[in-house]
């Protein structure tokens, strides 16, 4: 079939199973093809097609509800409603999202990017339903990995509670992006073991009942004895005394078992949840024997031999400095402890598990519970790590701010994907951290210009015991530079010139140093000289050197790959008017109010202004202004 001609879901309604399986076969075929040249999140859509294609026949969308958690297994979700035709755009600049869009379609009815969201989303989806006395049906997709979130938990036990009308698909397969832990995977594992549970006490129940005058005594009895049998077969009965019907588990790649289950759970009245086997890359034999989440999300890849198709890399990544100078301080000091949130392998940590297995703590999808683990940990004398991206920190923040930084614990913070990320768009950006952290008290945040300097920093952190400290690092690979073999303390509040100058001087916060650099060697060549400086931290600022630029008077620019709004700049114009510094021309670039859509790293740079001449046309503006004695307004 010719996918990119499809409209909307309605035309598979009367599909029998033959015509399901090979339009299955078509739309897999379709996935590996086009991923292959634009990289994407293959192993979990390949995993959910029979599903997929279950819900769109049994469901009406838009008038239905289908709320992806996450919402990187939605591909199949996107061709079915019209938009295969877009697909060599995917996560592309100005192309199709890699995640569930409203602006795309009115099959879209919850944008996210995050986990966990899925189960709250619905429960308002579904009671708006009940109050304004509609008929339409919710269902939420959410795996195995993302009900380990609290969130997602909190929802479970509202919904039970209120005996809301809505489905909730338990897709289960046994990955996320690392590989799941926890208690609640485990209790998940030992369901996965009674899948005949639920049949096998059917068929019980309906033989002893056909006994000659005892049947019914006996069946009775049989019921008296079934929530023993279920306490032991299915760990305490979790889900159903929560309030839910629990079905399953059912096949996730078996359309006769996927269409009864989910038929029936929708004409249910009540919370029910169906829990779905299904296989992680299904149907593509690379992805299917993936261990490590490779084939969770990757780029460009060969489909004859699964080869991800990489660049030879100049540098390492920052995220691999990371880990290995951790593994460097653990060597030397036993106090050291990592955590992470579900992400031992974007972060790098699980090669310092491999050295350090008991002093590596994965929370799973739960950054609240892992914030304030580590400031409890620090309580006791040890020193946490938690390795955490940007943009996943912000699930923690109630805790940096009660837990961590009001009792001023000693937590090191390193933040990883700090700024533009690309291709994963605006859930994923990482570019509010600093202005969700600068405020508050003891919280300290640095910044490294290059890969040699973030060793140092990590090592600098470490070592400080005047709270907790946020070191910010960027997605990819360093910039090259030489790498020292002995760590240096980094003072905290002091910053670097890099280059000097007379007329103008840029404050340069993390990655923005080369495009700085770049923007000063061309200003030179036209008579402006201009100093850089490397401001590696955002808290504390450098009070010093603040205040020589005040004496000198000569503009200030700052440059960040962040949120302008409360951000490094923020925090050079907040010392200038407290310090009364109102004559000094201090202008800013950075990342406008708005959140920054998906494309690759350079051009958001274009879209954002976060380019090397821009900022030559910025000095040369403010140079010239005060050439003139004009007050720059």
């Amino acid at each position: 079939m010719n996918l990119e001609t499809i409209q909307d879901p309605g035309f598979m309604k009367q599909y029998n199973d033959k015509e399901l399986k090979a339009l299955g076969e078509d739309i897999r075929a379709f996935l590996i093809e086009k991923l292959s040249v634009t990289g994407g999140h293959l192993g979990p859509n390949l995993g959910v097609v029979e599903l997929t294609l279950t819900l769109h026949q049994l469901y009406d969308t838009p008038k239905d509800k289908l709320i992806w958690d996450v919402g990187h297994q939605s591909y199949v979700h996107k061709i079915l409603t019209g938009r295969a035709d877009r697909f060599d755009s995917l996560r592309q600049y100005q192309g199709l999202c890699g995640f569930p869009k409203r602006s795309e379609s009115e099959h879209d009815v919850w944008e996210t990017g995050h986990s966990s969201t899925s189960l709250s989303a619905a429960e308002g989806m579904a009671l708006a339903n009940q109050l304004k006395g509609g008929d339409s049906k919710v269902a939420a997709i959410i795996g195995d990995g993302a009900l380990t979130g609290g969130m997602a938990l909190e929802a479970l036990n509202h919904i039970g509670h209120e005996q809301t009308d809505l489905t909730i698909i338990l897709n289960d397969n046994e990955m996320s992006i690392s590989p799941n832990v926890g208690a609640l995977h485990s209790m998940l594992g030992r369901i996965r073991t009674a899948g005949t549970y639920r049949r096998t006490k059917e068929d019980v129940d309906h033989m002893l009942r056909r006994i000659p005058a005892f049947g019914s005594k006996l069946a009775s009895y049989a019921d008296r004895m079934k929530d023993s049998m279920k306490q032991m077969v299915l760990s305490g009965m979790f889900f159903e005394e929560l309030g839910f019907t629990y079905l399953g588990p059912v096949d996730g790649h078996d359309l006769d078992d996927l269409h009864a289950n989910i038929k029936y759970a929708r004409d249910t009245n009540g919370p029910v949840i169906v829990h779905v086997l299904s296989k992680k890359g299904k149907g593509y034999t690379p992805a299917e024997n993936d261990a490590k989440g490779t084939w969770h999300g990757l780029g460009p890849y060969k489909i004859e031999s699964g080869e991800v198709i990489k660049k030879p890399a100049a540098a390492p990544a920052y995220s691999a400095v990371f880990s290995n100078t951790l593994q460097k301080i653990a060597e030397m000091d036993p106090r050291l402890v990592a955590v992470t949130a579900a992400m031992s392998g974007g972060t790098k940590l699980d090669t310092f598990a491999e050295k350090f297995p008991d002093r590596m703590f994965d929370v799973g999808i739960a950054e609240q519970h892992a914030t304030t683990m580590s400031g409890a940990l620090a309580t006791q004398g040890m020193k946490p790590v938690f390795g955490v991206y940007s943009t996943f920190l912000q699930r923690g923040y109630d805790q940096l701010v009660h837990d961590v930084c009001r009792q001023n614990l000693n937590v090191l913070f390193g933040i990883d994907r700090a700024g533009l990320v690309g291709a994963d768009g605006e859930t994923h950006q990482g570019v509010f951290d600093i202005a969700y952290l600068r405020h508050l008290p003891n919280m300290k945040i640095l910044m490294p210009k290059d890969e040699n300097e973030l060793q140092h920093m990590l090592y600098s952190a470490f070592h400080n015991d005047d709270g907790p400290t946020a070191v910010r690092y960027p997605r990819g690979n360093g910039l090259g530079v030489e790498m020292d073999e002995e760590f240096q303390l980094i003072p905290y509040g002091k910053w670097e010139i890099v280059r000097e100058g007379t007329d103008c001087t840029i404050l340069s916060f993390g990655t923005m140093l080369p495009i700085v650099e770049e923007a000063a060697a061309v200003l030179s060549e036209r008579g402006t000289s201009v100093r850089i400086v490397n401001a590696r931290s955002a808290k504390p600022l450098d009070d010093e050197m603040l205040e020589e630029l005040a004496e000198e008077g000569k503009p200030v620019l700052t440059v960040e790959e962040a949120a302008l709004k409360g951000s490094f700049g923020s925090a050079v114009l907040e010392y200038m008017a407290d310090h009364e510094h109102d004559s000094l021309s201090v202008r800013r670039m950075g990342i406008a109010d708005y959140y920054v859509e998906h494309g690759s790293v350079p051009e958001l740079y274009e879209e954002l202004g976060l380019t090397s001449e821009k900022v030559v046309e910025k000095v040369m503006a403010m140079t010239s202004k005060e050439r003139t004695n004009i007050r720059d307004e």
